[in-house]
């Protein structure tokens, strides 16, 4: 099965992109903006290239994370941002773009932690675990030399952000 690797991060253009990219997220203007453009984009994306590509990887490594609805049982696709643990799993964040409540997935994932990952059109089932206790700081260095920065989110939203790791069970 194919290991989710890190991208490059001693690469001088990926370290200044992710670095001027990474300001420009931390803006209200980009929070406001992102949750309400992104998703369509996203998903309009997706469905054209069969989730192969994804705008947003375009700066950073993303994967669709399909969960089941905690409430509804149905299928839910979310784009989001992963880093690689180095250990082929993915580790997501549920920084919800700094706001005050958790992202519906992130409940999802709690309540049926097996889901599956689109990453550049490859389908893998996924076992979700909540990041706790000492190693979410660990995590959060490692998020952060992916991308600068990225814990703002949770400093901003004044909660504490989920952190899950994806660990692949079979490859569809």
């Amino acid at each position: 099965m194919t290991e989710l690797r890190p991208l490059p991060t001693a690469d001088p253009v990926v370290t200044t992109v992710r670095t001027v990219v990474s300001a420009i997220t931390r803006t209200s203007a980009w929070r406001w903006a992102a949750h309400r453009v992104m998703p369509p984009i996203e998903s309009a994306l997706a469905a054209a290239t069969g989730g192969r590509v994804q705008f947003s990887s375009l700066f950073v490594p993303s994967l669709i994370l399909t969960t089941i609805g905690a409430k509804s049982g149905l299928p839910r696709d979310t784009v989001l941002m992963y880093t690689a643990d180095g250990y082929g799993r993915a580790i997501v964040a549920g920084t919800n773009w700094a706001a005050t409540t958790h992202p519906a997935w992130t409940y999802n994932l709690l309540a049926n932690p097996e889901a599956e990952i689109t990453v550049r059109g490859r389908r893998y089932v996924v076992r979700a675990s909540l990041i706790e206790g000492d190693a979410r700081e660990r995590v959060w260095r490692h998020l952060e030399s992916q991308w600068p920065e990225y814990r703002a989110y949770e400093r901003d939203s004044g909660r504490t952000v989920r952190l899950f790791r994806l660990r692949l069970i079979a490859e569809l």
